[in-house]
């Protein structure tokens, strides 16, 4: 008994140093490969702050930012400038005047970086716009689909704006990568040059972060990019991308369009008389907005209520918030949305006066 006791406790013994020795190597692998991944890490965070120079606090570098080719470049927008309460102003002017012109689509945008990247939202807004049908698929839901469709749309939207001086801000790349400053300079050229009854918010620029590649080193540059100027820059170029017949009438037969102001006046003061209101100059009695508010009461028949608009209208913006509401009445009634801005039309636009009245003309010259 003794005999196998020994025998057996020796084996034990022996499996044991066995096991031991097995672990020890096991333990050894398993911390040599703990060192190599840390001078593995070690060496990438050394490549990183080699390559990743100072940025602007906050600025959110994804892996893709830091593995670009040579000599290619991507654009970020700086975290200051997002929060940034006239650039959020545009923003949401631009995703209103979106979810009016697709209303029809059923279509809502909420978030321009997200709901435009895959070309379907801009595609729908750009047929709506120029009354022009792309030949895309409806939906694509792989990458490439969502390429090819914004190369259709970005290819007709510079066919349209290149000519009247556009310098194009924008690229199939950088819609698809969600660059929010290209989309925005891609929105903005379309509402100035569709003439979009918004008002773009004044003097809106944004700093964005430059990430370059040059001999296999991240550099990065602060760059500041204007996304709008002022109101005069912005009309004197409406007023050369979109001509119609009024523009040929101001310019070739000017002697004709004192017989169209004769018919408008004759015709608004047709129903202004009801009120005891008369117009003599159309430019500048309709630019405060009260007496194309008291109108589109008398064509449709009903009374506009006092606290709806500002009957001494004191300030620019009490002024567009007249002209704007005259608008609303108009579509309530039936009519289009006018091509004209309120903020035209307070401006003593002319072109833009005669269009709106004309339009009211065109609808209303059999009413009593």
């Amino acid at each position: 008994m003794s005999g196998t006791t020994n025998t057996s406790a020796s084996s034990q013994s022996a499996k044991m140093k066995k096991d031991e020795s097995f672990l020890g190597k096991l333990g050894g692998t398993l911390v040599r490969k703990k060192k190599a991944k840390e001078v593995s890490d070690l060496q990438e965070e050394g490549k990183n702050a080699i390559n990743a120079p100072m940025l602007p606090p906050g600025t959110d570098i994804h892996p893709e930012d830091t593995l670009l080719e040579e000599n290619a470049e991507r654009i970020m927008l700086d975290p200051t400038s997002r929060e940034n309460l006239k650039f959020k102003d545009l923003l949401k002017v631009l995703i209103d005047w979106i979810n009016s012109e697709l209303e029809e689509d059923r279509i809502i945008v909420k978030d321009l970086e997200e709901d435009c990247y895959d070309g379907q939202v801009l595609q729908k807004l750009f047929e709506k716009l120029s009354g022009r049908k792309l030949n895309v698929a409806e939906v694509t839901q792989s990458e490439i689909g969502q390429k090819q469709k914004l190369q259709t749309v970005l290819e007709a939207v510079n066919e349209l704006l290149r000519p009247h001086g556009w310098t194009i801000e924008w690229s199939v790349d950088s819609i698809h990568s969600k660059n929010l400053v290209a989309i925005v300079y891609l929105l903005v050229a379309l509402a100035m040059h569709f003439q979009a009854p918004i008002r773009l918010p004044e003097h809106v620029s944004v700093q964005v972060v430059v990430v370059k590649k040059r001999e296999g080193i991240l550099q990065t540059a602060l760059v500041t990019k204007e996304l709008t100027s002022t109101t005069d820059a912005l009309n004197l170029f409406l007023s050369t991308t979109e001509r119609d017949a009024f523009d040929t009438l101001l310019d070739h037969a000017p002697d004709k369009l004192n017989v169209v102001k004769s018919s408008l006046i004759t015709f608004v003061n047709k129903h202004l008389n009801k009120l005891n209101l008369e117009v003599t100059e159309l430019e500048s009695q309709f630019a405060d907005g009260v007496y194309l508010v008291l109108l589109m009461g008398l064509l449709e028949d009903y009374f506009v209520p006092l606290y709806n608009f500002f009957l001494t209208p004191e300030s620019f913006e009490q002024k567009v918030h007249n002209v704007a509401f005259a608008f609303e009445l108009m579509q309530d009634g039936g009519l289009k949305k006018p091509k004209a801005r309120p903020e035209d039309v307070v401006n003593l636009n002319l072109k833009s006066t005669l269009r709106v009245l004309y339009n009211l003309f065109t609808n209303y010259k059999n009413s009593d």
